[in-house]
């Protein structure tokens, strides 16, 4: 009865009910449909192979078939999905739902004899991955010329071919990627992610582990290099700056009061006192010294009176040694001068070597010492006395202008 114009499946399967006989029915290619509204359907008993393929039915028919079929032919239709629950097709064995609109493969939780089952051309993506666990004796699946989309969850499927031991029908030349677009036209034996994208809990393991290590990493670094140490220094820096901006209108601010600032040890302070200072204050073309001990304001944070004195003094004299590369004023002096040097790109900074400093004696935070040591002439404190009025005259030279 195929290529007619038949519309009601229930009025069909009327039909059929008194015809005690038939075994085969062909009612494909016509206009059948069935709304599933409280209309009961009663087919012939003897009905084994039923052909509904190209018609306009869509998931109420499984409500309206012959419980002893065989062979059901569903293909061309408007399935898109097989409803649950239903009265069990006991002897169903064959079942074509190809061209439909099946978003995943049906259950064989009503067809328990079922062993061929075709789902070609439908809209699958992502094929479950358990179908033959709950449908233990089908035998062949056809399943190719779906659109699959080439994910992590269809890893289970492609795996499942591999268990099946051959099952699926047109593999592997029918099964091929449709989405994403950069895989289009793979084919799913093809298809290889990695187990890190695939495995959400490997994944956030892997990523909390890089974060420990990246952490710790920041961490050592910051330690090493001593980076917390800069930060509060560059805020000290700043804050005495925004003070600077805000003085009242009488405060001298930061014109030059000194020739020279000093920076050292109190390990060193005896050839501070007993050198440095008699010899460059005293005499001809005498020099203004800017000393803590003596010109540090009462009050102010040590830090604020170190930038002060740094910042009124025309020279930076830094006495290195070993005792200097270990004391932490020192080094405070070191990087405020320091960054006075690059603020203004002046040639502020006067080096004296009075002790030869061993490298392996410089912490890791000295490296801009380290630099400065490397790059810039330093005069040495002579041991024979016969070479340090040479060395008074060069430092002399080296700090010598004219103060307002």
């Amino acid at each position: 009865l195929q290529k007619n114009k038949f519309e009601s499946l229930p009025k069909v399967s009327f039909m059929t009910s008194h015809m005690k006989s038939l075994k085969y029915l062909d009612m494909s290619n016509n206009l059948l449909r069935h709304n599933g509204a409280d209309v009961q359907c009663q087919w012939a008993e003897s009905l084994a192979e039923l052909d509904l393929s190209s018609n306009q039915l869509a998931d109420a028919v499984f409500e309206c078939l012959p419980v002893n079929v065989r062979k059901l032919g569903l293909h061309n239709n408007q399935i898109s999905s097989v409803p649950r629950g239903l009265a069990e097709l006991k002897s169903l064995e064959e079942l074509n739902l190809a061209s439909n609109r099946l978003a995943d493969l049906p259950g064989c939780g009503g067809f328990p004899s079922l062993q061929f089952l075709n789902v070609e051309m439908n809209s699958i993506l992502t094929p479950s991955a358990d179908f033959f666990q709950s449908c233990p004796r089908v035998r062949e699946l056809q399943a190719g010329h779906n659109p699959f989309k080439c994910s992590c969850e269809l890893q289970a499927f492609i795996r499942l071919e591999r268990q099946s031991g051959g099952k699926l029908f047109g593999w592997p030349a029918a099964y091929v990627c449709e989405y994403p677009e950069g895989l289009r036209g793979t084919e799913l034996k093809d298809l290889h992610l990695s187990q890190l994208a695939c495995n959400t809990t490997l994944l956030l393991v892997t990523a909390l582990l890089l974060t420990l290590v990246l952490v710790a990493a920041v961490a050592f670094l910051c330690i090493y290099l001593d980076v917390p140490w800069y930060v509060r220094m560059t805020w000290q820096w700043t804050q005495t700056k925004r003070r600077a901006w805000h003085n009242p209108p009488g405060d001298p601010g930061t014109v030059l009061q000194f020739h020279a600032f000093i920076s050292y040890s109190e390990r060193d302070s005896l050839w501070v006192k007993n050198e440095l200072i008699p010899n460059l204050e005293k005499g001809e073309g005498c020099v203004q010294l800017c000393q803590h001990e003596r010109n540090f304001i009462p009050g102010k944070s040590i830090v604020e009176n170190i930038i002060n004195c740094i910042e009124k003094s025309y020279k930076s004299i830094f006495v290195l040694s070993p005792n200097f590369v270990q004391s932490e004023w020192c080094h405070y002096e070191l990087y405020f001068a320091h960054h006075k040097l690059f603020s203004e790109n002046s040639n502020s900074l006067i080096l004296i070597l009075l002790e030869p400093i061993p490298p392996y004696l410089i912490p890791a935070r000295y490296h801009k010492l380290k630099a400065l040591m490397a790059k810039r002439t330093y005069l040495e404190w002579p041991k024979e006395r016969s070479k340090r009025a040479l060395f008074w005259a060069n430092l002399r030279a080296a700090i010598s202008i004219n103060l307002p």
